[in-house]
């Protein structure tokens, strides 16, 4: 397997790392104004969210930086091509990662509705965005055979772009609703279980809706028609899409939560691999794709941020595993007492 492959490999599973990381905390944002009855229970939300949502985006800067570095091609067509929805992007994580800090700055009730809408719309706009851009992806941009993209932002709001949008909605509220039964007790933690189980139907049927729509709107099933062994891809996320089930139904909600990462993880990495050897698809001319050869950088180059890849991110994993284990625990507003609490 060549450098520019396993590049590809890795660019692919550090996308779907994020999403089934940060995908947890806008699941939580996004029901946050619908699901919590009082300000104790936005405050237990918060802190079901705090101690992780800066160390998820690290996925983000590590998939971007990577992006950058193999494949500068790509990274310059994506952020010239997808500015506005990028730009967008940016603007909803930097709000919503002030109001974690902004919240309880002022004791009032007006400011901190605010900065409750500011962390709503900096977890729903994200979830949607990221859902659009990607189909759009996977569906094929309008690049000419210089990368130029001939459309603009209403060209994305195309009719799969937005069941794109829809389903990572879908997706990161079902897993925000598990984790929060995991990090929640009581009533609380019962309400959450049981939002994960309304939404879980409604987001299988938009899966299949949306496999469906692929099939006819896209090229993704090209590879896995010509290596039929790949098809095994696509068990991943079914096999976590029905292990959450029976796992909400034993009342397990980390085993739920973990087996919805699975779900998010696969379903990432199908999309991925069904546009290999492409990273950025034409929907012009399939010869002006945007490929792993034409836009890798240098073998060396390759090869040196291999051996960093190698050292780094088992490091970044280490930290999220320690992360994760120190603050298990659920979030009791006894917790909320704490100076540290939001």
């Amino acid at each position: 397997m060549d450098l520019g492959t396993i590049w590809f490999i890795l660019w692919g599973v550090l996308w779907a790392v994020y999403f089934l990381l940060d995908g947890f905390d806008f699941g939580i944002g996004t029901i946050m104004p619908f699901f919590a009855k009082s300000d104790a229970e936005k405050r237990i939300m918060y802190n079901a969210m705090g101690p992780f949502w800066d160390g998820n985006e690290v996925w983000l800067i590590t998939a971007g930086g990577v992006t950058f570095a193999a494949f500068p091609r790509t990274y310059a067509i994506m952020f010239s091509g997808l500015y506005t929805p990028l730009m967008l992007l940016l603007f909803a994580l930097i709000v919503r990662g002030v109001s974690f800090e902004f919240r309880s700055k002022v004791e009032s009730a007006g400011w901190r509705k605010i900065w409750d809408t500011c962390n709503f719309l900096g977890s729903f706009l994200p979830a949607l965005l990221l859902g659009v851009a990607f189909a759009n992806i996977f569906k094929g941009l309008p690049l000419d055979q210089d990368g130029i993209f001939h459309g603009n932002l209403f060209t994305l709001l195309n009719p799969y772009g937005l069941a794109g949008g829809i389903l990572f909605v879908l997706l990161f509220v079902h897993h925000g609703a598990l984790w929060l039964a995991y990090k929640s007790t009581g009533d609380m933690k019962s309400r959450a279980m049981a939002l994960a189980g309304k939404v879980w139907p409604i987001m299988a049927a938009v899966i299949v809706l949306f496999l469906i729509f692929s099939f006819g709107a896209t090229q993704l099933f090209a590879n896995y028609l010509a290596h039929p062994a790949l098809f095994i891809i696509l068990l991943v996320p079914v096999v976590g899409l029905l292990l959450t089930y029976l796992y909400r139904l034993q009342g397990r909600a980390l085993a739920a939560w973990a087996a919805s990462a699975v779900l998010i993880g696969g379903t990432a990495l199908f999309g991925v691999m069904g546009i290999f050897p492409a990273l950025l698809p034409s929907s012009l001319n399939p010869a002006w794709s945007v490929t792993i050869a034409n836009s890798s950088s240098s073998p060396m180059t390759l090869a040196i941020m291999l051996g960093v890849a190698l050292v780094f991110v088992p490091v970044v994993i280490i930290y999220q595993i320690w992360s994760l284990h120190t603050f298990r625990h659920p979030v009791t507003e006894k917790d909320l007492e704490y100076e540290e609490a939001y």
